[in-house]
Order: C-alpha cells, then sequence, then structure tokens
C-alpha cells in the first residue's frame, strides 16, 4: 500500500484513544482545564453516567472570542510557549490535546465570557475538526463545556463502556481524588439532576479534615494524623492512617505532586516501605499526602494522561518520603494523649539484664506464682505509684449535659497505671482519660525489636563466613550495580566479589541470616537495586529474623506478672517507637475514655 497522511478527524479520533477512555476521562481534562482558569468553583453535571451528558461549569478566567477556534485545535495551548515553559509545568494540562480530542468523539458545545466582557459567546462541534464561528450568548464570568453524545461517532469504542453504574462510580472517584488535591476550590456533582456532592471550599484545617471526612469517611480521620515536614528543597504534607486502619486493597492512597494526582511506583515503595515493620502481612496502608518540589525537579511530561512523573533525583524523594512517614510512624504509644497535654513520666535507661522491683504485696496483684522477671526495668519508684493512686479521687457523678469525668494527678503517665491482668493476655490500666487494654505479648514483642534493632543499629552488622563461598551467574548489568553498592553491602554484613564480567561469589553473609537462601538473597536484592536503586532487601530480611527473635523473646500469653511488671511494661510502651502496633501490625493497646464507658452503661441520660 501506498503512504497517505491521515485526514485531521482520524489524527483526533486516534489521540482521543490515549486521552479519552471513558465518561471519567471527560470530567478529569475538563476539570483541570477548570483549575488551570483559576476557577473557584465548579459544577459538574452528568447524564447516565456521562454518556449522554458531560456538563462542566466554572467560573474561571473565561476564553477570549478569538481563541476559540484554536482551543479545538490540537497541540495549541495557552499554558506553554518554549521549551523551558515545558521544564518548569505549573499547570494541569498542557498538552493542547483534550479539547480537539473531545470534540472529535463528542458533540461539543464551549459557552464562555471574559470578566470585564459584556457578553458571552459560544463555539459548537459536532464530532467534526473544524466548527462555525463563535456566536454570542448570554453567559456569566467563566466557561461551560459540554460533550454530549460521547462515542456517537465511533461505536466501537462505545461498545467498551461499563454500566452506567460503574461508570459513574469512575467519575465520583476522580472528582474526590481532585477534591482532595485543591481544597480551596468548591466542587458540585449531579447525576440525572440529582446532588451527589456538594463541598465548600476549605481553607482551614478544620475545614480540609471535614472534606475529608466527607470524601473517605469520619473512620479514616479517627484514625489518621497530620504530618509536616520540609528538607532538600521537599515539602510533604498530609495525612497517614494508623496501621490499625489498614485496607485489603489500594483504594485509599492518594499521593500528589505539585498538586497533579500522581500513580508512581517509587512513592508506592518509599511509602511502603516506611509501614513495613508495622503492617500486617497483605495489607494496605491509607493516605492522603502531598508533595511539593522544584517544578524543574520533576517531568510530568511522561504520560498522555499525566497519571506518571519522573523525578530527577529520584533517590533523593524516596529517602525523604520513606524518612517522613517512617519518622511520623514512630511515635511512641500514648503520644495522643500528650498531644492532649498529657506528661510523659521519663524512664531510665534498661537493658536486657535489668531486674524488675519486687511487687508490693496488696490485693491489686495478679494470682498465682510469679515467674521469670520480664527483662524491662522501672525509674519511678513503688512509692509513686501509690501515691499517685491516692492522689486520683473517685469518679464523679455525670455533669448536667451528660459527661462525666475524673480528677487526675497532674503527673499521670499516657498509658496509666496498672491495676490488673486479665486472662494472662491482657493488662487493665487506669488512665486519666479511662480505662487502657493492654495485649501484653504484642506490647512486649515490639518493644523488644526495637531494641534489637537499635542494637545493630550501632555499628556494621557482624559477618558470618560461608564454609563454601556460593557462586552465582548474572548479567553484566547487575555485576555492574553490585560493585557500585560495595560499601553499603559491606555495611550490612554482605562480602560479595566479582569474578570475571558475569559471575558473582558470596564469601559472607550476616550472621543473623546463616541458614538463608543465599542465591535467593541475592537475586532479590539485585531485583531492588535495579528497580529501586538501593539494597533494602538485606535489610528487610535481617528485619524479618529479628521479629521473629522478638516474638520468641517476648511474655507469652498466660504468664502471670506483677503489677511493678506491667507498669514497667506501660512505661516502656510509652517510649518506644511503634508501640501501637506490634511486628506483624495488630494493635498492641486501646483506649476506651470516660464519655464511652458511660454509654456503656447509659450514665447521664
Amino acid at each position: 500500500m501506498r503512504i497517505h497522511p491521515l485526514s485531521e478527524l482520524l489524527v483526533n479520533q486516534i489521540a482521543a484513544g490515549e486521552v479519552v477512555e471513558r465518561p471519567a476521562s471527560v470530567v478529569k481534562e475538563l476539570v483541570e482545564n477548570s483549575l488551570d482558569a483559576g476557577a473557584s468553583r465548579i459544577e459538574i453535571d452528568l447524564e447516565q453516567g456521562g454518556v449522554k451528558l458531560i456538563r462542566v461549569r466554572d467560573d474561571g478566567a473565561g476564553i477570549h472570542r478569538e481563541d476559540l477556534a484554536l482551543a479545538l485545535a490540537r497541540h495549541a495551548t495557552s499554558k506553554i510557549a518554549d521549551l523551558q515553559d515545558l521544564e518548569r509545568v505549573c499547570s494541569m494540562g498542557f498538552r493542547g490535546e483534550a479539547l480537539p480530542s473531545i470534540a472529535s468523539v463528542s458533540q461539543l458545545t464551549i459557552t464562555t465570557r471574559q470578566v470585564g466582557d459584556d457578553r458571552g459567546w459560544r463555539l459548537e462541534c459536532r464530532g467534526c475538526p473544524s466548527a462555525e464561528p463563535p456566536q454570542p450568548a448570554a453567559h456569566p464570568g467563566g466557561t461551560t463545556v459540554e460533550a454530549r453524545d460521547l462515542f456517537f461517532n465511533t461505536p466501537a469504542r462505545r461498545k467498551f463502556l461499563k454500566t452506567e453504574r460503574t461508570e459513574l462510580g469512575h467519575v465520583e472517584t476522580l472528582v474526590a481524588r481532585l477534591a482532595m488535591a485543591r481544597f480551596d476550590v468548591g466542587l458540585t456533582l449531579r447525576h440525572n439532576r440529582r446532588e451527589l456532592l456538594s463541598l465548600r471550599p476549605a481553607v482551614s484545617g478544620p475545614e480540609r479534615e471535614r472534606r475529608l471526612a466527607d470524601l473517605l469517611g469520619p473512620a479514616f480521620l479517627e484514625h489518621a494524623a497530620y504530618l509536616e515536614h520540609e528538607a532538600a528543597g521537599l515539602r510533604l504534607s498530609g495525612w497517614i492512617a494508623s496501621p490499625a486502619f489498614s485496607r485489603s486493597q489500594p483504594d485509599m492512597q492518594h499521593f500528589y505532586v505539585n498538586g497533579r494526582a500522581v500513580r508512581d511506583k517509587l512513592v508506592g515503595h518509599a511509602v511502603r516501605q516506611a509501614y513495613q515493620d508495622v503492617l500486617y502481612h497483605g495489607r494496605q496502608p491509607a493516605y492522603v499526602l502531598h508533595l511539593e518540589l522544584a517544578p524543574l525537579l520533576v517531568d510530568v511530561n511522561v504520560h498522555p494522561a499525566k497519571h506518571e512523573v519522573r523525578f530527577r533525583d529520584s533517590r533523593l524523594v524516596h529517602d525523604f518520603l520513606f524518612r517522613t512517614v517512617h519518622e511520623a510512624l514512630a511515635a511512641p504509644a500514648g503520644s495522643a494523649l500528650q498531644a492532649a497535654g498529657m506528661p510523659a513520666v521519663a524512664a531510665g535507661p534498661t537493658s536486657p539484664g535489668d531486674p524488675l522491683v519486687s511487687a508490693p504485696a496488696d490485693s491489686r496483684r495478679s494470682p498465682g506464682p510469679l515467674q521469670r522477671p520480664i527483662p524491662l526495668g522501672i525509674a519511678e519508684p513503688r512509692t509513686a505509684y501509690a501515691s499517685a493512686f491516692a492522689a486520683q479521687a473517685p469518679v464523679t457523678q455525670a455533669d448536667p449535659s451528660g459527661q462525666s469525668g475524673l480528677d487526675r494527678a497532674p503527673q499521670l503517665p499516657p498509658l496509666g497505671y496498672a491495676i490488673a491482668q486479665l486472662h494472662g493476655i491482657y493488662i487493665l490500666a487506669e488512665s486519666a482519660e479511662g480505662l487502657v487494654l493492654v495485649d501484653m505479648h504484642a506490647a512486649h514483642e515490639r518493644i523488644t525489636y526495637e531494641r534489637l534493632k537499635q542494637a545493630l543499629g550501632g555499628g556494621r552488622l557482624r559477618s558470618q563466613p560461608l564454609l563454601v563461598p556460593q557462586r552465582i551467574a548474572v548479567s553484566a548489568r547487575e555485576a555492574d550495580l553490585l560493585a557500585q553498592h560495595s560499601g553499603l553491602l559491606s555495611e550490612l554484613g554482605l562480602e560479595i566479589d566479582r569474578l570475571g564480567g558475569e559471575s558473582l561469589v558470596v564469601r559472607a553473609v550476616p550472621v543473623l541470616l546463616q541458614g538463608a537462601d543465599v542465591e535467593r538473597l541475592v537475586r532479590d536484592l539485585l531485583s531492588d537495586m535495579v528497580v529501586h536503586g538501593t539494597a533494602e532487601r538485606v535489610r528487610e530480611e535481617i528485619n524479618t529474623v529479628l521479629a521473629t527473635l522478638a516474638c520468641h523473646g517476648s511474655v507469652r500469653a498466660n504468664r502471670r506478672l506483677s503489677l511493678d511488671e506491667m507498669n514497667a511494661l506501660l512505661r516502656a510502651m510509652e517510649h518506644t517507637e511503634r508501640a501501637d502496633q506490634c511486628n506483624h501490625g495488630r494493635p498492641t493497646w486501646v483506649r476506651l475514655d470516660m464519655r464511652e464507658l458511660d454509654r456503656l452503661f447509659l450514665r447521664g441520660r
């Protein structure tokens, strides 16, 4: 066949295949145009899931009459003019493909009026590359874009659309994602003239939290903590949910780069790695995070739909995200109480050999013989606990508002003082706010695990030479990667030499990994280096071994503890990172405050 140029309509329809996948794709492009136009209010109307009608109306800057025809021309845009602009893209859209692509597969109408103009203008296009001249039209300041009968002239594409409910669900998800990107913009979504979502602009912290509760549910906000950190020209802010709020699917993972929602492998890996010590196997974390950096440091011109980005210094971004989220999750148990004004009790230094003070012989001690003391010391003398309990006033009668309270000693620690042990598994403690229930094995396991990691973090890991060095065949690229990371491998206790261009020999491994599958470890390590440019596999393997040691070295169920032992465990939890979850992601403690206890017994009603 002879070579011939494609028609302009066919070119646009081919481009539409990349940009316009379904009604949600059209909504995304139109709403992003509205955001770029400086809109403070955007209304979205759909009919039949967006197949029959998509209407997006905004109060933005509007379009000049002479630019209306250019708006439907391919690669025509007001957002970039030269290569320097392309390298510093700050707008949501910039390719100049969206409107002509949408116009090629729908019946498109644009009505607009610039602020200050005395009249508006309308441009209509019925699935063709050209349009009639703009006509005068009444319209408030801003722009309205209507796309009717999506894929009416490409029936094969229309057959791939799902049910009305499914297509509407994709739009709802998209609008929610956009609403969490731009809290300052009000959004309304209607379907078949029924209002589904109405969000006012949210500027203050409480307003933003209310928007999050509306979009993700109040449970997310109840389990989420706000973080904000800036370093090395990067700024991360947003909300991360506690591991107790983990999900079976990654449906509550929202990440934004300079206001643009992205799905990036590097970002996902960094956040998952930050959660790896506290998340139950197979579970997914929940978060809403915003990363801000100079536009020059990120390339958004990677994917037609702009879902992916490329960072100039991916290693820096990965480490910044990991450390920020990892440290935010490392808050000791009871930190939420401390944030509310509850002071922490200083704990003295402890070591595996510290004996515990003998328990006082009083009626509060759990019955049964005591076993070997758990290796946790307490800094406070026994009299401090007795005086603290004596200083506490009894529970008061509920006030007229239905709320009761306790008069507490000013120095009560965040997790309170132990009062009993339940079935040899749980510790009951009385705190200033109510009752604290602790899973003693899970809590002690986390404490032991963190101490093992700290001990190993003090220097290089000890190596164990292999009796028979193991040869492994690799590619030349993989061998080069290992050579580049030889210093890190030595720190981790791995001794690997290169034999020729495509062969390695493993001579030593960390002592903690004796008996491990050396070849699998090295190949997984190489895989991490290829994908993420780092050597985290050894650290993960070591952490797995440490978690096993911590589990076997922690106090077991049905173990009877004295009051001093229980209080020592509570104090250690208050000063241990990530003490809210055990190594397997299970919670270590829960709290019932006085309001919840009163509600259980219908007090104050």
